[in-house]
């Protein structure tokens, strides 16, 4: 069996404590998961952004490479790609992150 998405693997061994993502567009936030679970390799979580009152949609990509970021408004009916995770960390005091 192949190895699981790093940055997945990041994700779901923080959680349920605050997540700091950095994404590729450089957008850079503290994100709180309501759920995340691996099947297999495939990765899926969903939680919210501090900076925001979306939500948030994080699934891992057909190759496994990337985890992909989706986002829905209040009053959108549909989800937005925003782009990929590119770093994921435990968030510590010193965080860019008002938290």
């Amino acid at each position: 069996m192949a190895d699981l998405n790093a940055i997945a693997k990041r994700i779901h061994n923080i959680s349920p404590d605050p997540v700091f993502l950095r994404l590729e567009d450089g957008t850079e936030a503290v994100f709180r998961m309501d759920w995340v679970e691996f099947f297999q390799q495939e990765f899926k979580a969903e939680g919210v952004c501090d900076d925001d009152d979306a939500d948030y949609r994080f699934v891992s990509s057909a190759d496994n490479e990337s985890v992909l970021v989706g986002r829905q408004g209040p009053a959108e009916s549909g989800w937005t790609a925003v782009g990929a995770v590119e770093e994921a960390k435990r968030v510590t005091d010193d965080a860019s992150a008002d938290s």
